[in-house]
């Protein structure tokens, strides 16, 4: 590769990385082109030399951006800590860096058929990977000075001290809330494998 392939393709990859990041935190209607552009040092002119259209620029950032769940999953030794590493006040104050699946998960039904692939493939790559943490029973708690409290995948929770059932009820409400997105990921899913 020549030297002004490589800054091509460096340039390239500056423009998806800018775009997969705003994507996430503005929507996909929430930055247009040109300030993409300007935010990867660009003119809105050089645009077009890396994508045919707009839609290509999305459908490119929103794989980029999946990469941030590859690195979830590589970090998760089970369900429990996968869903505390996902709910973490880290995940949450970076959008940006976050889950494109629940930041644009209303937004990629109105988008063209080959967003709507990418996103479905990375659902159902989800969804499997969720499964394989999935044996059996999840425990889900806090721990606690005297004791630690925790919450069954059949929604019972238990603490080991009689102060601990706040953070069993904590548990309990965290885990309704994750269940909540993934029934909410596998109705989406549906509704992208009939369209």
């Amino acid at each position: 590769m020549g030297h002004s392939q490589a800054e091509k393709a460096a340039t390239h990859q500056r423009i998806v990385d800018v775009a997969a990041r705003r994507f996430r935190e503005l929507g996909l209607d929430g930055i247009g082109v040109a300030d993409v552009m300007k935010e990867a040092g660009m003119t809105v002119g050089g645009f077009y030399k890396h994508f045919e259209s707009r839609d290509d620029l999305v459908t490119e950032a929103l794989g980029a951006a999946f990469k941030s769940l590859d690195v979830w999953e590589a970090r998760a030794e089970n369900l429990a800590q996968a869903v505390r590493d996902y709910l973490s006040e880290a995940h949450r104050d970076a959008p940006g860096k976050g889950c494109a699946l629940g930041a644009l998960l209303g937004d990629v039904g109105r988008s063209n058929e080959a967003t709507r692939d990418v996103f479905t493939e990375r659902v159902k790559h989800n969804l499997a990977f969720s499964e394989g943490l999935l044996k059996g029973s999840l425990g889900f708690g806090g721990e606690e000075s005297a004791g630690a409290s925790f919450l069954s995948i059949d929604g019972s929770a238990w603490s080991t001290d009689k102060d601990g059932i706040a953070a069993a009820l904590l548990s309990a409400e965290i885990m309704a809330s994750t269940l909540l997105v993934f029934a909410a990921l596998l109705m989406l899913f549906a509704f992208l494998d009939r369209a």
